[in-house]
């Protein structure tokens, strides 16, 4: 059976993932990327290293696959969307990678909003500009970096850089374009997307376009040198690590509701016919004539990451010394706080927010008497309402009645139930195990003619692991403390923004 190859390089992690071409991962092997912050707001990652723990995972991919290189006949990437990395001339980084958790250009796009470019830019391009997308950062490196503006040679995202240290190619795929600078309508890159952010000038920089499953490049001898595959194997161009892990749960189709549950809240929608809305990005899908409807923010179950790591650090250190696993350890405390009644509510605001950059995250009607199980019971709805948020967004224009969950929190049956009764929706979780890797390598089989596209293979290789049937009383009681996570956001905003700016002056104070 053929081998395929699927790197998936989220925000803190990058992966790769050797399958069989019905599915199954042989072989997974991971490291952990540092990320940097050098300010406030700035998240970035040195490009350099993000290639050599990729290619140190790929090597041991290979190893513990017991199979020999030769036999995985294409590769395909996917990672982390938005952000900026950027070349020279000589196709070298062009400083560090900036990660979609940055938000330095929160300014610039608060003038934009009040200037009338996001208004422009939501008609021509299908979405409004953010903090994290590259018409931003672009503009706020020219203003504040002008001599690194001028020497950039190539504009392209994560996972092209890493298809490129594959290759030796620069380029990029339909799905990634669309961040910034494509016109919704025709789904090719437009110079007046660019002249709308007063960018025109790096016309010549955008990386040139390939659909998801195109080969665009072998693996070159010293990428084959670095990563122990075989040189000469197909990389085809991949794609956004948001439609990759659609895909890979086989909910990348017209009518298909697909949520991610990881750092990122991410709710997704395909549709045949363009369907900008502020409320939401909208995007080429994997093929000319699908567009990808994504809701999304930066604020999931990294949230219930940054709980465990600083308020249950007594498990996080038995698990390390027993060899057990801290959510089965954090688990008995949570059941207990089923158990009762809830009265806390958790704004999920660590990283961002649809309710504006200045948002952060809180706790709201902690008393005394309340346990961490409580503490984290509120994490977890608030994670569930922020995705819940985008979710009703969606379904105001297209009626679905299922959606179908990835990410970390599909892992959860408790998070999956309370998706589905937060929604109403029956919540499947697919079989699909390590959904972004296996997305990237569908569109490399394909690319190569083992499936007939990569929808169609993932259709084939994915089947419902289990299925959350929505509790009518739960899904209530969900409900009402749903409107008050958003009464209390609303209530919320001078305030944040008036904690930003004590922030703010605190820095300048100390220095």
């Amino acid at each position: 059976m053929a081998l395929l190859l699927g790197i998936d390089s989220g925000l803190t992690v990058t992966k790769a993932v050797i399958f069989e071409e019905d599915g199954a991962p042989l072989a997974v092997a991971r490291r952990r990327v540092p990320q940097s912050f050098p300010q406030p707001r700035h998240v970035e990652r040195d490009m350099d290293e993000l290639w050599s723990a990729t290619a140190e995972a790929i090597r041991e991919a290979i190893a513990s696959s017991g199979r020999p290189a030769g036999d995985i006949k294409a590769v395909a990437a996917t990672a982390h969307g938005d952000g900026l990395y950027l070349l020279d001339s000589a196709k070298r980084p062009l400083g560090a990678g900036i990660l979609s958790l940055d938000s330095r250009a929160g300014a610039v796009v608060e003038a934009w909003e009040g200037d009338g470019i996001a208004r422009k830019a939501l008609e021509l391009t299908g979405q409004t500009a953010h903090a994290s997308a590259p018409s931003a950062l672009l503009a706020h490196i020219k203003r504040h970096e002008p001599e690194r503006y001028r020497a950039i040679a190539h504009v392209f995202t994560c996972k092209d850089w890493l298809r490129c240290c594959l290759t030796d190619r620069v380029g990029t795929d339909l799905t990634e374009a669309s961040t910034s600078f494509t016109d919704v309508r025709t789904q090719d890159y437009d110079p007046a997307a660019l002249a709308v952010f007063g960018l025109e000038e790096l016309w010549p920089a955008l990386a040139p376009v390939s659909r998801p499953d195109e080969i665009v490049g072998l693996v070159t001898r010293r990428a084959a040198e670095a990563t122990g595959l075989v040189e000469g194997t197909p990389v085809a161009a991949g794609l956004h690590d948001v439609t990759a892990s659609a895909l890979g749960i086989g909910a990348h189709a017209p009518g298909e509701l697909a949520v991610v549950a990881g750092t990122y809240s991410i709710n997704e929608l395909v549709t045949e016919a363009p369907m900008p809305d502020p409320r939401w990005f909208c995007r080429n899908g994997i093929r000319k004539g699908w567009w990808n409807c994504m809701a999304i923010s930066p604020a999931s179950t990294a949230n219930y990451d940054w709980f465990l790591d600083n308020f249950c650090r007594d498990l996080s250190e038995k698990a390390a010394r027993e060899g057990g696993d801290v959510h089965a350890l954090v688990r008995p405390e949570l059941e207990r706080a089923l158990e009762k009644p809830s009265d806390i509510v958790f704004h999920p605001f660590l990283f961002g927010s649809p309710f504006g950059s200045q948002a952060s995250a809180g706790f709201f009607g902690v008393h005394g008497w309340h346990e961490r199980g409580d503490l984290l019971k509120a994490v977890l709805e608030g994670i569930v309402f922020n995705h819940k948020l985008h979710i009703d967004d969606l379904l105001s224009e297209v009626r679905v009645e299922r959606l179908r969950i990835s990410g970390g929190g599909a892992r959860s049956p408790v998070l999956a139930q309370m998706f589905a009764d937060a929604t109403g929706l029956v919540t499947d979780v697919s079989s699909a195990d390590e959904a972004a890797a296996w997305g990237a390598a569908l569109v490399a089989g394909s690319a190569v003619g083992i499936y007939p596209g990569p929808e169609k293979g993932a259709a084939a290789t994915t089947r419902i692991l289990r299925s959350h049937q929505p509790d009518q009383a739960r899904g209530t009681r969900l409900c009402e403390r749903y409107e008050l996570f958003r009464q209390l956001a609303d209530s919320m905003a001078k305030q944040w923004r008036t904690i930003e700016d004590l922030a703010k002056r605190s820095r300048e104070t100390n220095g």
